[in-house]
């Protein structure tokens, strides 16, 4: 069976959201037009997991978008999610990929070695950072322009970059070549939901625009 993929390989916006808040602050981020929402939930058992997952498949099919569950490929295939997300401490993506043939599996990379090597064992998408100081992993260290420059030229895989982003910061990722952004608090915490969301994908989609015309002007 062929591998999962993205619907698009540039211009990706990427939401890493929770029940924390309620459904409401979810609804809007999908509806105004994300790609891909994520399931992130921590410290939860694993009945309790399952619950919200199978909460958010019914939202993102109500909403049309891309459904990945971080870390447990267990809880995506019972969930009946599109994909999984997976980190460093999570099951390998070879692993992953012989359970979920057909779904859409991503990683985590730091560096070009995680890179290569998530992308030889099946990865179609990697998550890089983080960028800026997140709440959502406040332990990250910081990811180097320089290694993200390395991470893109490895791999032919879309690279979505992670960590604190908001409408404010987004443009630099964007500049150093990144496929897509992924959200969390920057659009699920800001005061006009569905504005912010057009306002990404405003970013997204002239930075399509910039590099295609680059592409043409240089061949």
């Amino acid at each position: 069976m062929q591998r999962g993929r993205l619907k698009k390989e540039k211009g990706i916006l990427y939401l890493i959201g929770d029940f924390m808040e309620g459904e409401e602050p979810l609804c809007k981020a999908l509806s105004a037009g994300v790609d891909v929402v994520q399931l992130r939930e921590k410290n939860l058992s694993s009945a309790e997991y399952l619950r919200r997952a199978l909460k958010m498949r019914e939202l993102a099919d109500r909403f049309h978008t891309l459904f990945v569950v971080n870390d447990r490929v267990d809880i995506a295939l019972m969930a009946g999610a599109d994909g999984v997300h997976l980190g460093k401490e999570d099951v390998p993506v070879e692993a992953a990929r012989r359970l979920f043939p057909g779904g859409i599996i991503g990683a985590t990379a730091k560096t070009r070695d995680q890179a290569l090597k998530a992308w030889r064992e099946g990865a179609d998408y990697l998550g890089s950072g983080a960028w800026f100081a997140t709440t959502t992993k406040p332990d990250a260290l910081p990811l180097a322009p320089k290694a993200y420059g390395e991470i893109l030229s490895a791999v032919p895989i879309p690279t979505v970059a992670v960590g604190g982003i908001t409408l404010e910061n987004c443009d630099r990722l964007l500049a150093c070549g990144a496929h897509g952004l992924a959200v969390s608090a920057g659009i699920l915490k800001a005061a006009d939901i569905s504005g912010t969301v057009a306002g990404f994908r405003e970013k997204l989609n002239i930075n399509i625009l910039s590099t295609e015309s680059c592409c043409q002007t240089h061949p």
